[in-house]
């Protein structure tokens, strides 16, 4: 959805609704809002975000997905900052069959380092409240929209696999009030391209090798992401897939119907249908954790192979400095004193050229 938000973005100024900034304005804002220190130098702040959407007349829409971490008093900051505005608050679910393993793959991609393993053992453990803190759909609600009334909290479920392509943006749009047709849908291939488990576990190495190089998320994502992740691991079949494994489907499911439960009690307006939030389609797949050694290597000569490629053609890209007049005159008058030069005998004791 944000892809196509920001790709359709004069698209929708031109109707009327507006996305202030680029989408790093945002993601600034939203670590200023949180006190994060992702951006070496931000130039946008949560202040100059609000103030942007003040001055447009029509509707504004702020979209990050790390704002559903927020804390109650930030997210109570952030909402009386637009006021008098009507705020809307939009939270999409996904089942959490998906969920777990989405979820863990980005924190390697945001330059985390745990094992899958260590991951989902810690959420079962209840060691890692975090995970409901700041990716389930119940959790963020409360925080979000207890600030709102009941009939400006939006709830958009995440279709299952099947579902014909633009289900999800059709749903969003409908809440968004943004008309049929004004935007193009199609985004860039590979866009939010999911890694094969062999990929996400040498990035994961990766990451861990990297020590204290790149500690922030802004210099991590302009170098490892678009270098190594964009550019080549995206690139990549990625066809060996990971989950949670079978042994804990139980469990899953048995989360899944708490939180269908607890949205269904929660007042507020749901576009699409909680039955989605309930995992239907439970395949046996391995987790990264299970990969074979040689697999792994694999994938990270693969990977070093088309690091190779990627930087020949970036080396493609740059242009050649062009020679000066007076540097050329310089070239062509040396290479002429050298031509006229010859070997001479020399004075005893001399070597001259």
């Amino acid at each position: 959805m944000q892809n196509v938000l920001w790709n359709n973005k004069e698209a929708l100024h031109e109707a009327g609704i507006t996305l202030p900034g680029k989408f790093s304005a945002h993601d600034e804002a939203m670590a200023d809002l949180r006190g994060l220190t992702w951006h070496a130098t931000p130039s946008w702040s949560w202040e100059r975000l609000a103030e942007r959407t003040a001055a447009w007349p029509g509707d504004v829409i702020i979209t990050n997905e790390g704002l559903g971490a927020a804390t109650t008093e930030q997210a109570a900051r952030a909402v009386s900052s637009f006021a008098p505005a009507e705020v809307h608050i939009i939270v999409a679910a996904r089942d959490l069959w998906r969920t777990f393993p989405s979820m863990w793959q980005q924190s390697i991609r945001a330059r985390g380092v745990w094992s899958f393993e260590d991951f989902i053992g810690a959420v079962e453990r209840g060691a890692f409240e975090d995970f409901w803190e700041h990716h389930t759909a119940n959790r963020m609600l409360r925080r979000w929209g207890d600030l709102v009334p009941a009939g400006q909290r939006h709830l958009i479920t995440v279709p299952g696999p099947g579902a014909p392509h633009d289900t999800l943006w059709q749903r969003f749009a409908g809440v968004i009030g943004i008309p049929g047709g004004l935007c193009d849908l199609t985004v860039q291939p590979g866009a939010n391209t999911s890694l094969g488990a062999a990929e996400v576990e040498v990035l994961r190495r990766v990451n861990r090798a990297l020590g204290d190089r790149y500690p922030h998320r802004a210099p991590y994502q302009r170098v490892v992401q678009r270098h190594l992740v964009d550019a080549v691991l995206k690139q990549r079949t990625n066809d060996v897939r990971f989950g949670i494994g079978p042994e804990r489907a139980g469990w899953v499911l048995d989360l899944a119907e708490k939180q269908i439960k607890e949205l269904d009690e929660y007042p507020c307006d749901v576009v699409g249908d909680l039955a989605e939030l309930r995992p239907a389609d439970i395949q046996p797949v391995a987790t990264p954790d299970q990969l074979h050694r040689d697999q792994v290597l694999d994938a990270a000569i693969e990977t070093i192979i088309g690091m190779i490629g990627h930087a020949e053609q970036l080396n493609m890209l740059v242009p050649q400095p062009r020679e000066s007049s007076l540097e050329r005159f310089r070239r062509r008058a040396t290479g002429k004193v050298k031509r006229g030069l010859r070997k001479v005998k020399p004075p005893q004791g001399m070597q001259l050229w």
